[in-house]
């Protein structure tokens, strides 16, 4: 199915509105000091496609992080990728041709590749899985995840993760029209809470490197409030710093700060890269919330994605469903008062190069706090 298999320089990874398969999204992990990976590769469009019946090829990479387990075991993690989606008949096939054609790119000591898929689920396209109030019931017992994953797959080889490492649910904000649309398609709460801060005198500027104590002030209050793990400063350090605009998939950073005079609200970093915009880190203040900061900066960042020739953005990180339980539901109620629309990903997925080792790890991860990578 696939051909023209080879490993290129990150630098010339395809241009994608997916940060975490950039070139630039592996040069900041290399800064971090891991081991990154490009691989190029290409496939018949009717081989993946079921509407289409010309022989053309259609050219796609993907980015891979080597993550180290241990000193003899590592994992290959790829965070959203690939990007390419083939229809759902040909999904595993797929992903299973892929997973060989990598084993040659790989450690000798990789005990498997991890699959974060943001291909939409199977199971949100069923109109059948949601209740009479639209809202979505989530997914099948893992097994029966396992058994339509595989279906057409020749080795049966893929498992589903324990947990998914990067956000499986997400909200896309439509920003084709004028603003005021866009305004206007918000629930009016949200609306009304944007002018509120306005009328407060909330203001919303970007920050340059030299302000970075400010963000990582209002970051690990945020983080000890909500008892989240916390990234060293040097995460965000190199997020400013890493400089790709010589790639083919560079990306611009931007670090919002919402205020109230001197005094800092809330904070994000805004990515983009291709046609879309990301909200990726968030923070904000214990005081003052009824100033509604965070509102402020999020329509900040919206108009600025507009303004960079976005055609979406990615709020990046809800709760699949209005489930008061789930630790996301507070940015679920938050997020989806923006007026996007619901994306329900796959999550994570593995496929196993090393049974036995593959097994002791997935043990490993079930009895402790797991493989986790910075996001």
């Amino acid at each position: 199915m696939l051909t023209n298999i080879q490993k290129k320089d990150i630098r010339h990874l395809y241009m994608t509105p997916i940060a975490q398969q950039t070139a630039f999204w592996s040069a900041v992990k290399r800064n971090l000091g891991a081991s990154t990976i490009a691989v190029n590769f290409k496939s018949k469009k009717s081989s993946i496609y079921n509407s289409v019946n010309e022989d053309s090829d259609i050219y796609s990479d993907v980015s891979v992080i080597i993550k180290h387990l241990d000193a003899n075991h590592s994992i290959a993690y790829i965070p959203y990728g690939p990007e390419l989606e083939p229809d759902e008949d040909y999904q595993g096939l797929f992903l299973e041709d892929l997973s060989e054609s990598l084993r040659k790119f790989l450690p000798s000591d990789c005990i498997a590749i991890r699959y974060d898929l943001c291909w939409e689920s199977y199971w949100a396209k069923d109109p059948d899985n949601y209740d009479p109030y639209g809202r979505w019931l989530g997914e099948p017992a893992v097994n029966y995840q396992e058994m339509r994953f595989n279906i057409n797959t020749v080795k049966w080889n893929f498992k589903k993760a324990s947990f998914n490492i990067l956000p499986s649910s997400t909200v896309y904000l439509d920003l084709t029209p004028d603003t005021d649309t866009i305004l206007q398609r918000m629930k009016p709460k949200t609306r009304y809470n944007i002018g509120l801060a306005q009328r407060k005198g909330v203001t919303v500027r970007q920050l340059d490197i030299e302000s970075l104590d400010k963000w990582y002030n209002l970051y690990r209050e945020t983080a000890h409030r909500n008892k989240i793990v916390l990234n060293d400063i040097k995460h965000f350090e190199t997020l400013l710093t890493v400089n790709m605009e010589n790639s083919t998939s560079p990306a611009k950073v931007f670090l919002l700060m919402a205020e109230i005079g001197s005094n800092p609200l809330a904070a994000m970093f805004l990515i983009i890269t291709g046609h879309r915009g990301s909200y990726l880190f968030g923070a904000s203040s214990s005081s003052h919330r009824n100033l509604m900061g965070s509102y402020a900066l999020q329509w900040e960042a919206i108009k600025l994605s507009k303004k960079m020739g976005c055609t979406e953005y990615d709020m990046f990180g809800v709760s699949p469903n209005a489930d008061k339980s789930h630790p996301l539901y507070g940015l679920y109620k938050f997020k989806v008062g923006f007026g996007g629309r619901l994306h329900h990903g796959m999550g994570c997925w593995d496929y196993p190069l090393k049974a036995d080792e593959y097994l002791r790890f997935v043990s490993s991860e079930l009895t402790s706090q797991g493989f986790h990578l910075h996001k």
